[in-house]
């Protein structure tokens, strides 16, 4: 068993969803965050990052334009936003002894440089995380993948409904 678990899957699977009933049944046993949709007319605007210390922010809108902000899809990544609120709650959670949750290792986080280097440091570090990794390869990515004390499970249709349950089986064993 590894100290860390990350979950993948295609986009849409349900990720998010179970990250969100883990941290809800762990409660303060676990810090960091986890994304949720900003939506409105027209659908998704974009993604905000809560943490799971009351904390909020944007990072990314479809109103956050290149050059100031870079590009994925149709979205303007806040880097700024990850560093000031979502590496500050990885942090408080490492330095707490708590679980850590990361949703997500995705194309949007990997272009936060401080981002990357404070993960690898609860990866290679005490820390136990449970978290959330883009599907795709990517050599950045797959730098977290790789490592020997990561469990990567698949989420797919047929076990995304108790995956939360397996999870939490899976911390209760740390």
């Amino acid at each position: 068993m590894g100290k860390s678990l990350l979950m993948t899957g295609h986009p849409g699977i349900g990720k998010t969803s179970i990250i969100r009933k883990v941290v809800q049944a762990l409660g303060d046993r676990a810090g960091g965050f986890y994304t949720e949709e900003i939506t409105g007319p027209g659908g998704r605007h974009g993604i905000k990052l809560i943490t799971l210390y009351g904390e909020e922010a944007t990072l990314a809108h479809k109103d956050l334009k290149a050059p100031r902000y870079p590009r994925v899809g149709r979205y303007g990544v806040d880097t700024a936003a990850l560093d000031k609120v979502g590496v500050k709650a990885i942090k408080r959670a490492i330095r707490r002894n708590r679980i850590v949750i990361v949703d997500e290792i995705g194309l949007m986080e990997l272009y936060s440089r401080k981002f990357l280097e404070v993960l690898m440091g609860g990866f290679m570090g005490e820390a136990h995380i449970v978290g959330t990794i883009m599907s795709k390869s990517h050599p950045e990515a797959n730098a977290f993948r790789y490592l020997s004390q990561v469990e990567i499970w698949e989420i797919d249709h047929r076990n995304r409904d108790a995956m939360h349950k397996r999870v939490l089986t899976w911390v209760g064993k740390l």
